[in-house]
């Protein structure tokens, strides 16, 4: 009778209905495959995993005043205004000529930023009040932090000289049919110079009317009837009343009077031109491969598959394309279908690579039986991998699939060890059914603990907060889906499969081999043997285990020299992208406009051309759309500013080639500062060194600044030092004289008023056409706007009239004189104080850690008299990293608790439990040595690979170290027991080590710059391993089983020199 420790656990009951009942086993696979294809169907698809919109921008204009007015005026009222708002982790601002702009970070713990972002507009939007009157409303812009989907641009083809107006028409209709199709979030417009009506007064014929700029654009907007006037309420019903007196069109504003000459009306035509077209100068504008053109950019919702959304766009661009005048012609820039596909494509054949190669090995191992139903776990733990991402909304991106190739070689181990397991219990005479259950009851526990180890170890990098853990998290939560569905998987399908297919042939083949003892039948049904090195290995093993410290000098032995190789490892965040594009930045002087700015980016693209470029795409005033997820796009209303995309043909490798333009670039062009940059990985950054100095004085921080701009002039790995506050702005100084204006009857306030109005513009409402409302601005013509003769001798409007009863004015030059003045070009701020940052560019291919070394020296030979009240901080890609790493280890302490409470649980020993320790943390130094020996950086991704690596290392050695302890004579010290226990598990542990090497093989030979360390580190590391368990581990639990028993414990021996002393009897302690 079975009695109630014979009792079948719940694990063991459901292994066995498995066995039992064929089709659960059937239905169970079915369900597998079903919800592994729909996943894989619907699943959307992205080249780069989504990065939280934790950054946005506030822009307001206060047209004509300076820096410091700016700052004082509108960014510091703002900037109050937004302190309470805890969520917000950086703020910086940069107060231009006439403009603020000011960045918001929120911290790296906000993942529904949507609701602080209306905190914040709410809090801006208070601020108005506080602002000067001529102020802007504040605009408010969360920025993108991804790639648009599609980039394409309605483009002028004809020698004719550009009409924007038609551009902006046709790029509106493709807009509104963009914006329509399934799945599109947003179609944003770059290049876009806008429009406007615009009034050109005669300032001579204006003053003689006593009218100003402003007064003719109030009277304007006064015409401009757009709020209604009240409702008619009568008892069977009520309507709205509404003035039909709007501004409609441009002969409507013409003929608007303004003035009454000698009882007649003075329309505005009679004191100036009325026209409809663009800014002059334009405010910005694009060139796309040397045509003009307005340009669209379009995000597509995160739940779309990239590739559907794009098969559904084009063509709807094709049938535009159709309807398109002769002369223009739509020009797509970019389409990132294309290069999702092509990623993904490469690494569908990495994960097939990476499955053939495990196979192999398996088949190479254990056997063609064993192969086939190992080898079965990788298919079947990858469909409920894609189940459990379309779960939890994991997208198919390259991080995503690149955790399923690294786990390929991880979650075969369970697999090996039941499959062994199992076929053991059979050659030892149990039925198939037996040997099933017995195998899942004898390894639940074993498999539960390694699983959990492994996840535990990964667990960090899928709760990294901030932009790292969501570039990187998806590789983690991938890796841990994968082993948990293995360990599934282990306990369920594969033993049923190992019962059922090595059963009923395992005694057909014990007497194929009695009758004919082939080498090929062996290989093939155990894999391959070679027995003179089994026999070598094993006179090793027990040497060592004889002489446990030669065991143990032998496995630590590497791990110290990859610890000792570590300090000279380059330090690295990222690295760069393997793709066919990389980014022009080109800044003028400040004083350049943007006709200047375009011309100089003509002649720096003849130059790219020449380098082999397939396409130049420019755009000038702004940044470029998001072309690839990390590139910063907050560069607004900057006419000295231009950026460039630049395409070479596919397949080509851009490094080189980046390299040799800013060399010539910089040789052929001194004026401007050019920037040759590639494509980074991970979260975005300006500049990749940075130096700030915080303090209150602008010529303190000038000067230290340009301290170390200095220090950094020759370096050979230097391409630019940019600093915002060695830029000066000269500026014209009218230097009102306060009692000549008094006694005209004007104050200097007025006086800046009215030459504002007159030079920049007065609004003067705005004429809806089209769906689009064009402002009406008022100013004075081009011709007076460039002379300094003609602003001094422009007449200021004074109150009243002279003795002939004519409105009064005086000449600006007869109350006021003129002086040049160098006056800040803009004043950065960070966290509400006055910085200087010095951003320092590095040559494509360099290292920032070299450059970044060289300055902490430099400062530490030389310091810096920063004086009282001044600091210096690093930012750029150091601080970026930093921050990546303090994220990353924030719950490193918690799970590495968890992960020992797990080994000292499954062995309830803390002794072996800190030998399994050991070997984790020994597999820091092989990551270390493998990188070295590769000549890899020890990057960002090199850490996520080691903190990985602690839980794929000691997996062997619980097997090992589980093995011997399970073996009673092992444990009393026995060394052929324990020998024997380690060769049982050698060809487990050798199997597990190839086939994770193999796993990590394509990414290793796909080449590039982003996944090799990891690869290399995590190979490297689980080679070691192997050492470490098959040789360190055995080594020190002999060593501490020695010492138990030949010595007497700690207490004992207390005891014993307490008697000695006693009784006067010497003893040995």
């Amino acid at each position: 009778m079975r009695g109630p420790a014979d009792k079948p656990s719940l694990i063991q009951q459901f292994a066995a209905g498995f066995f039992r009942d064929k089709r659960l086993l059937t239905m169970v696979l079915a369900l597998i495959v079903v919800a592994g294809i729909s996943s894989l169907a619907i699943l959307p698809r992205m080249e780069d995993p989504v990065l939280t919109p934790r950054v946005a921008l506030v822009v307001t204009r206060l047209p004509g005043a300076t820096a410091e007015r700016v700052e004082s005026l509108v960014t510091e009222k703002i900037e109050d205004s937004l302190r309470d708002i805890e969520e917000i982790k950086e703020l910086r601002s940069t107060s231009r000529v006439g403009v603020s702009t000011i960045n918001i970070e929120l911290r790296d713990d906000i993942y529904e930023p949507g609701v602080v972002w209306a905190r914040a507009r709410g809090k801006v939007e208070d601020s108005i009040s506080l602002l000067p009157p001529e102020a802007s409303r504040p605009l408010f812009d969360d920025l993108v932090t991804r790639a648009y989907a599609l980039i394409v641009g309605v483009a002028w083809d004809d020698p004719r000289k550009p009409d924007y107006r038609v551009l902006r028409r046709l790029a509106t209709d493709l807009q509104d049919k963009l914006q329509n199709i399934a799945g599109t979030e947003v179609v944003d417009r770059f290049g876009d110079p806008g429009e406007e009506i615009e009034v050109r007064i005669d300032p001579v014929r204006a003053a003689s009317m006593g009218l100003s700029a402003a007064m003719i654009a109030q009277r304007v907007e006064n015409y401009d009837a757009k709020e209604t006037a009240g409702q008619l309420r009568d008892q069977p019903m009520s309507m709205l009343i509404e003035v039909q007196n709007q501004l409609d069109a441009v002969e409507g504003i013409a003929n608007i009077p303004v003035a009454s000459l000698n009882g007649k009306d003075v329309r505005l035509s009679e004191i100036g031109d009325v026209s409809l077209g663009v800014p002059n100068p334009m405010p910005r504008s694009a060139n796309l491969d040397g045509k003009e053109a307005v340009v669209l950019g379009v995000l597509v919702r995160n739940d779309q598959r990239i590739d559907a959304w794009t098969a559904k766009a084009m063509p709807v661009l094709d049938e535009y394309a159709k309807t398109l005048p002769e002369g223009i012609v739509l020009d797509r820039l970019l389409v990132q279908g294309d290069y999702v596909e092509e990623r993904l494509e490469t690494l569908k054949n990495n994960l097939l690579f990476g499955a053939t190669g495990v196979a192999i090995v398996i088949f190479v191992m254990m056997g063609w039986r064993s192969a086939v139903i190992v080898t079965l776990t990788l298919p079947l733990a990858s469909l409920m991998v894609l189940f459990g991402m379309r779960l939890i909304g994991i997208p198919i991106h390259q991080m995503s699939v690149t955790g399923l190739i690294i786990a390929f070689g991880l979650l075969i181990d369970n697999a090996i060890v039941v499959v062994d397991e199992v076929k053991g219990r059979l050659r030892d005479g149990a039925s198939a059914s037996d040997a099933m259950v017995g195998s899942v009851k004898h390894l639940a526990v074993p498999l539960f603990g390694s699983t959990l180890t492994t996840a535990f170890a990964f667990a960090p990098i899928a709760l990294m907060p901030g932009g790292g853990g969501e570039f990187v998290g998806a590789i983690a939560i991938s890796v841990i889906m994968a082993i948990f569905a293995s360990f599934i998987l282990a306990l369920t399908v594969i033993p049923t499969m190992a019962s059922m297919l090595v059963s009923g042939r395992f005694e057909q083949d014990e007497n194929e081999v009695q009758k004919r003892p082939s080498f090929l039948i062996r290989f093939f049904r155990d894999g391959l043997s070679i027995p003179w090195l089994s026999a070598w290995f094993k006179r090793f093993v027990r040497t060592c285990l004889t002489h446990p410290s030669l065991g143990v000098v032998t496995g630590i032995s590497f791990p110290i020299l990859g610890f000792v190789l570590a300090g000279s490892l380059k330090e690295q965040f990222f690295p760069p992208t393997d793709r066919n594009q990389f980014h022009v930045q080109v800044d003028l002087p400040i004083t350049a406009a943007i006709g200047e700015t375009r011309q100089t980016a003509d002649a720096i693209g003849d130059v790219i051309r020449e380098a082999g470029a397939a396409r130049v795409d420019w755009f000038f005033g702004a940044s470029a759309p998001a072309f690839y997820y990390n590139v910063n796009g907050d560069r607004r209303g900057q006419p000295n500013f231009a950026q460039a995309i630049v395409t070479m043909d596919e397949g080509v490798n851009p490094k080189p080639i980046i390299r040799q333009l800013q060399t010539e670039l910089d040789d052929a062009f001194v004026k401007p500062r050019i920037l040759v940059r590639q494509l980074e990985q991970g979260p975005p950054f300006e500049a990749p060194v940075e130096v700030r100095i915080f303090g209150p004085d602008l010529r303190q921080l000038r000067t230290l600044g340009d301290e170390v701009r200095q220090r950094l002039t020759n370096h050979p790995d230097v391409v630019a030092v940019r600093s915002d506050l060695s830029e000066v702005l000269p500026q014209l100084s009218f230097n009102v004289d306060e009692s000549m204006a008094a006694s005209a009857g004007i104050t200097p306030a007025e006086v800046a008023m009215q030459l504002a109005t007159t030079l920049e513009g007065a609004r003067g409402g705005k004429v809806l056409q089209d769906n689009e409302e064009l402002p009406v601005v008022v100013r004075v013509g081009d011709a007076e706007r460039s002379s300094l003769t003609r602003i001094e001798t422009l007449d200021l409007i004074l109150d009243g009239t002279d003795a002939r009863g004519l409105p009064r004015m005086t000449p600006v030059s007869a109350i006021s004189s003129i002086d040049l003045l160098p006056e800040s070009a803009a004043i950065p701020r960070l966290d509400r104080k006055r910085m200087n940052e010095i951003s320092v560019y590095i040559k494509s291919g360099v290292l920032p850690s070299v450059v970044q070394s060289f300055i902490e020296e430099s400062l530490e030979t030389k310091p810096l008299d920063l004086g009282s009240g001044y600091s210096l901080a690093f930012g750029g890609e150091a601080a970026k990293r930093d921050d990546s790493v303090g994220n990353l280890l924030s719950t490193v302490g918690l799970l590495l608790v968890m992960m020992v409470a797990t080994l000292v649980l499954s062995f309830g020993s803390f002794r072996m439990a800190a030998i399994i320790g050991l070997v984790g943390f020994l597999s820091m130094g092989l990551a270390m040595l493998s990188l070295a020996i590769g000549g890899y950086p020890f990057g960002f991704i090199a850490i996520i690979s080691t903190m990985g690596l602690l839980g794929v290392a000691i997996n062997d050695s619980i097997v090992v170290l589980a093995g011997i302890r399970t073996n009673a004579d092992a444990c009393k010290g026995n060394i052929e027991a324990a020998v024997d226990e380690v060769m049982h598990a050698s060809r487990h542990v050798i199997s597990t080590t190839i086939t994770t090497i193999a796993g990590f093989a394509p990414l290793i030979v796909s080449g590039g710059e982003f996944w090799p360390p990891l690869a290399v580190a995590m190979s490297g590391g689980v080679l070691g391993a192997s050492l470490l368990a098959l040789v360190l581990v055995p080594s020190l639990h002999q060593w501490l089983i020695a010492s138990r028993v030949q010595k007497p414990s700690l207490i004992s021996r207390i005891q014993n020199a307490f008697q000695a002393v006693l009784w006067k009897q010497p003893v040995g302690i």
